[in-house]
């Protein structure tokens, strides 16, 4: 979906007057922010999306990513990189169980004294994350039929 068909959703759920009162903006300009942009034959304006997403490309920054997510009640998980060689399913699964245990333990660790520092909480936010994005990796390549794949060709060498 392109950002300013998002930017028209919007109107399904508040008045674009509403809206444009809240955002202090004119109601004109929010409605060129929910047309397609004047490049690309339309008459719209750059919105807020377009602006944002060119200064995540800009700067390479991605707290603000993270700063959009918890305002909106979730969390940024970068989506992986899927290695180009297919591994195998054992030692894909043994990685991600291994990872899911070291987070497990770290938990234990931070909890033994019976609180959890914000520095210790701030490590186990990173493991987590960590973990997240190893899971999406391992998830995906079973959805892309990676393991599948590999099972056949090893069936096929054991004949």
């Amino acid at each position: 979906m392109d950002s300013h068909e998002i930017i028209k959703k919007c109107f399904d759920r508040k008045s674009p007057k509403e809206i444009s009162a809240e955002l202090g903006v004119s109601l004109s300009l929010l409605y060129k922010w929910a047309e397609p942009p004047a490049e690309g034959g339309g008459s719209g304006a750059a919105n807020p999306l377009d602006r944002t997403a060119q200064l995540i490309r800009l700067t390479g920054e991605e707290d603000i990513l993270h700063w959009l997510c918890q305002h909106g009640g979730g969390y940024f998980v970068h989506e992986p990189q899927i290695a180009s060689r297919r591994e195998e399913l054992n030692a894909s699964v043994n990685a991600l169980v291994r990872h899911f245990a070291l987070l497990l333990g770290d938990i234990a660790h931070a909890s033994s004294d019976h609180r959890i520092t914000p520095d210790e909480a701030e490590k186990l936010r990173e493991a987590w994350d960590d973990l997240r994005t190893r899971s999406e990796a391992f998830i995906r390549a079973c959805e892309k039929g990676d393991f599948a794949a590999l099972q056949e060709k090893q069936a096929t060498k054991a004949k």
